[in-house]
């Protein structure tokens, strides 16, 4: 299998830690489809530029308690705490090729960040608050995502102040991820009230 190009790869998990004396390995989630590890087994960790290496997954579980909302992973050949501290940071990846389709109105964290937020709502026509550098969830004391709750963008404005917007279908106008560009038509005050 010939490795796609450094920007054809979906972010699934970062490693953060051992988690055992086996090899197994505390990961950030970043994506909204954990059970699908129950079908990926050939998955790849990525380092800075480096290329992605294959990585077999054996297993995985999500933990409760204070590590809720993480994933752990177990790969082959990983069988050590000392292997899993080696592997401390990664980005566990996936060839974008492979995804998971999405309905309208569903996007990737990934496809949004990078892209220029527009108001198209203001007195003085579309304004430019800025580039999406993130996208954060709410979450329950446990750690677990809030599944109705509305996903908020992070926006980072050319003076370098953020600003928080959430991602309410009802602001949404014009989602042109082709072209990185994202208009929303947001109520009058929303952007003040959050920068």
């Amino acid at each position: 299998m010939t490795p796609p190009n450094q920007d054809d790869w979906v972010l699934l998990a970062r490693a953060v830690r051992p988690q055992g004396r086996h090899g197994e390995i505390l990961c950030d989630l970043h994506t909204d489809f954990p059970e699908r590890f129950a079908e990926r087994r050939n998955l790849f960790g990525r380092r800075e530029a480096a290329e992605p290496t294959p990585l077999q997954l054996e297993t995985h579980w999500l933990p409760t308690g204070k590590s809720a909302g993480r994933i752990v992973l177990k790969f082959a050949g990983v069988d050590s705490i000392e292997a899993a501290e080696a592997l401390t940071g990664t980005e566990i990846v996936l060839p974008a090729s492979e995804r998971v389709a999405l309905g309208p109105d569903e996007f990737y964290i990934s496809d949004l960040q990078g892209c220029t937020l527009i108001n198209v709502a203001g007195d003085d026509g579309p304004n430019e608050l800025g580039t999406i550098t993130d996208v954060h969830f709410a979450t329950d004391r446990s750690g677990k995502k809030l599944e109705h709750a509305t996903p908020v963008l992070v926006v980072q404005k050319a003076n370098g102040d953020e600003i928080l917007i959430p991602l309410a279908l009802e602001f949404l106008r014009n989602p042109d991820l082709h072209n990185r560009r994202i208009e929303m038509a947001l109520p009058n005050g929303l952007v003040e009230a959050n920068g």
